[in-house]
């Protein structure tokens, strides 16, 4: 009996060992597919100098743990077959995995609207309920942001079959994506969802990356210092922030100081939005608060905490003119040490430069957490109303610079968490839903979204891996004259980055939104179109017409512009395509009566107008007529004339 514990014990402590130190990289988990065709690397961590043995199947490898601890090797390519197991031994440790799967790995990442779970999307619940399938694989990195590449994942994260409990929050558009590949190809597929709402490109491109385009060094070398010490980083991310603002706002010098006269200044609840307030809808830019707090001698001697509740998006935050924080983050508290010395008895003033870039602006949460809390325990409230001015728009100022360690709004934080931690797993592709939170600066993102997909190819091992991109949907208001427009600017950039590299596909999305949502709910159509691209750049359907119409080129011939299309074109719902501009060179645009001829678009030139370029479907929300032969839309774009 002694020998039998003492057997039960050793093996207890074995199997602790194992799963207290895995030897295997997260990414690596039960009921994993494997990319089919290539070489399967494999790598993880072990004790440095300790010789790893990889079996997969009847396949071995082996490999070195370097002085880091860290090991890879690489199997031989296989095919879709039996489900496998894989061991790794390193001394006295193991590790293995189950019913692991050979197929095609997709990565699907963006921000909200690749995040997008199954369960909201337009049927959600049907196709959740009917999801399970052992051939379709998810995983989920769960949401990451760090100032520094990892290697880890939350322990959440695993590799399961697609079923009602894993696929109710999986990406909807992913998993429409995958079930369709699925269906046609006939092989195991494998779908990492890697999201996170709200995100810029930025956030999801590497640091060498950003740093290659120029325009980012300040902001990555604020990154280094906020790894090493968050102190010093975001104190000199406040010192950037207000070189800023004194640029874009120098009629505001004054307006932290605690002797300005306010009294002129509108007033706004404390709780809310400011797009709750009358001129201020749709406002976008900086705005300033001010409120005054009227503290006893005793609470003035004491030090204490400002507590403003959220902010969307950033603050800087002063109190008798000395400025006590910057913080960025729309639903992020602000609470800010004042020490002593900086209050005083009676009225004290409360100043904020507020700046929103997008959505909700302001300060909001209730008002009754608002305003100082002492070290006694007396707490003096903010008040009610703040007053405001405006400053600027976000078109006037630029975009402030943002604290580049903020998860969705930072750099490089999000491929640090979440997409570090899967280099180099075998993919056969990636699906990118994304650009909404760029929407104010297109001209940046025609370097970004190339840089993006020149980064995960390359960090990937796949210099001509696919990358299925869906271009923005239509959100916002209908116009009824030509207007510039930050949404057809990005899916512009989309458009000409698909052209511009035989192995991006675009998946337009521009017919199937909601003007009232930016998170439109047919993400079926969303996921078959990424299918169509996916089968014509992935599996060799080279013939497949998987988008709708785009230009190759615009031609002046007397009073008539001809634009020729990619392919024969048709017009719904009426006998003639709308949506097309004429601008000329200082920027004035009109629309211009449209006719269709196969696949040539002949428009009108007013006289004397002088076009040089032609538009379509410049808007948010544009309203378009014309589609394909096969029903796909054509693209938004924006084409300089040639004489």
């Amino acid at each position: 009996m002694r020998s039998i514990v003492l057997g039960l014990l050793a093996a207890t402590a074995l199997s602790a060992s194992a799963q207290a130190a895995p030897l295997l990289a997260p990414v690596f988990t039960d009921h994993a597919v494997l990319q089919r065709g290539q070489p399967i690397r494999v790598w993880g961590a072990a004790k440095p100098g300790a010789v790893v043995s990889v079996k997969l199947g009847e396949a071995e490898a082996s490999a070195t743990v370097d002085a880091e601890g860290r090991w890879s090797t690489t199997l031989p390519a296989r095919e879709p077959g039996p489900a496998l197991t894989l061991t790794v031994k390193a001394g006295g440790d193991s590790q293995t995995l189950s019913d692991l799967l050979v197929g095609d790995v997709w990565l699907c990442s963006g921000q909200s609207n690749m995040e997008y779970p199954l369960r909201r999307a337009l049927g959600g619940e049907a196709e959740a309920a009917n999801s399970a399938d052992p051939n379709i694989r998810l995983f989920q990195t769960g949401r990451v942001s760090l100032p520094e590449p990892t290697a880890a994942l939350p322990k959440e994260a695993a590799w399961r079959a697609a079923a009602p409990e894993s696929a109710n929050n999986f990406s909807a558009a992913c998993f429409f994506m995958g079930r369709e590949i699925k269906k046609t190809t006939g092989v195991p597929i494998g779908l990492i969802d890697a999201t996170w709402g709200g995100s810029v490109i930025q956030d999801w491109i590497s640091r060498e990356s950003l740093h290659a385009l120029g325009d980012y060094d300040e902001g990555l070398a604020i990154l280094a210092d906020y790894a090493q010490s968050p102190e010093k980083g975001m104190a000199r991310w406040g010192v950037q922030l207000d070189g800023w603002a004194a640029k874009a706002e120098p009629q505001a010098a004054a307006w932290s100081r605690p002797d300005f006269d306010d009294r002129d200044w509108k007033t706004m609840p404390a709780e809310k939005f400011w797009e709750t307030n009358p001129g201020l809808e749709t406002f976008d830019g900086t705005i300033w608060l001010r409120a005054a707090i009227v503290l006893t001698d005793k609470q003035a001697r004491q030090g204490a905490t400002l507590s403003l509740g959220p902010i969307d998006d950033l603050d800087t935050t002063f109190v008798n003119g000395r400025e006590v924080g910057s913080q960025q983050g729309w639903d992020r508290l602000r609470d800010y040490k004042i020490a002593p010395g900086v209050l005083k008895a009676g009225p004290n003033v409360i100043a904020v430069r507020a700046i929103d870039t997008s959505g909700g602006g302001g300060a909001w949460g209730p008002a009754a957490q608002k305003g100082l809390k002492f070290a006694d325990g007396s707490f003096a409230p903010l008040g009610a109303h703040w007053r405001y001015k405006i400053s600027s728009t976000l078109a006037q100022s630029g975009l402030p610079p943002t604290a580049p360690w903020v998860g969705t709004s930072g750099l490089s934080t999000l491929r640090n968490g979440m997409i570090a931690p899967l280099i180099p797993y075998g993919l056969k592709g990636f699906a990118w839903y994304q650009g909404e939170a760029n929407v104010a600066e297109p001209a940046a993102y025609a370097r970004l979204l190339p840089a993006l997909v020149a980064d995960w190819r390359k960090s990937f091992d796949g210099a001509d891996l696919p990358f299925l991109v869906v271009q923005l949907a239509d959100f916002g208001p209908r116009v009824t004259t030509p207007v510039e427009s930050g949404w057809a600017g990005v899916r512009d950039v989309q458009r000409r980055t698909a052209a511009a590299d035989p192995k991006v596909g675009l998946a337009s999305a521009v017919d199937i939104g909601d003007i009232y949502d930016i998170h439109p709910a047919n993400k079926q159509q969303v996921g078959h179109r990424l299918a169509l691209q996916a089968r014509k750049l992935a599996y060799g359907e080279t013939t497949l017409v998987a988008a709708g119409p785009a230009p190759l080129s615009a031609v002046r011939n007397g009073g008539t512009v001809v634009v020729r299309l990619d392919q024969p074109a048709v017009v719904q719902a009426d006998s003639r395509p709308v949506g097309f501009e004429l601008c000329d060179a200082r920027g004035a645009c009109r629309f211009a009566d449209a006719t269709l001829a196969g696949d040539r678009v002949s428009l009108a030139v007013p006289a004397g107008f002088a076009p040089v370029k032609v538009r379509f479907a410049w808007a948010d929300s544009p309203i378009l007529n014309l589609y394909g032969a096969t029903g796909l839309p054509a693209t938004p774009f924006e084409l300089a004339i040639a004489p």
